[in-house]
């Protein structure tokens, strides 16, 4: 019998649990529709580099890849394997990448800025790596899970949102459909990001209200 889907599934349960309290409050803020500009792109976050910055700081010239992502969702930590790959698929695309850490709620313990700064150096984060302070930018995109993404074009127009891949988080599976990767890829190209959404799979973002 193989233990890793195993121990991943009885961690998914652990974490639905502790999610519980926190599915209302996210429930309230509608998701970001496709064609809708970035907003709070001016809001200045704090980065693990300590440097205040905004979307509009981090975007380039094709466009901006937002993930909303935390330290500790098994969701997060099967998924986030695939960072690196997205970073330098970004910077080869002129497309700016960052991580944002709204999990409000863990600020002061598993979420805060100095446990967000071991994590990316153990991950070896290759984007930014922002604190979203009172969920501003979680609850004005609308965003539900870690991780939930976010997919802007040279106009800050949303053209994907949803999840990295079809594997729903799993690490012991391979992806059938890249649908981040071929949404970044069609960016670039000009072509037509499709699909265009698709449910995020992961923990709630651990909001105060």
């Amino acid at each position: 019998m193989k233990k890793k889907p195993i121990l991943f599934t009885l961690a998914i349960v652990a974490a639905l649990a502790t999610s519980y309290a926190f599915i209302s409050s996210g429930e309230k803020y509608e998701m970001l529709p496709i064609g809708k500009k970035a907003p709070k792109a001016d809001v200045k976050m704090t980065d693990i580099s300590e440097k205040k910055i905004s979307l509009n700081d981090i975007k380039k010239d094709n466009g901006l890849l937002v993930i909303f992502s935390c330290n500790t969702c098994p969701f997060v930590l099967a998924w986030e394997n695939r960072y690196p790959a997205l970073g330098e698929q970004c910077t080869k695309n002129k497309i700016g990448m960052v991580l944002v850490n709204s999990n409000e709620a863990r600020r002061k313990g598993d979420d805060s800025i100095e446990e967000m700064k071991k994590h990316a150096a153990d991950k070896n984060y290759n984007s930014f790596y922002t604190m979203d302070e009172n969920s501003e930018l979680a609850n004005a995109f609308g965003a539900k899970t870690t991780p939930h993404v976010y997919l802007f074009d040279k106009d800050m127009k949303l053209v994907y949102r949803g999840a990295i891949d079809d594997t729903e988080g799993r690490d012991d599976v391979s992806p059938k459909e890249l649908y981040l990767k071929n949404a970044i890829d069609n960016l670039a190209a000009g072509k037509k990001v499709d699909p265009a959404e698709t449910k995020s799979v992961g923990c709630s973002i651990k909001r105060v209200s």
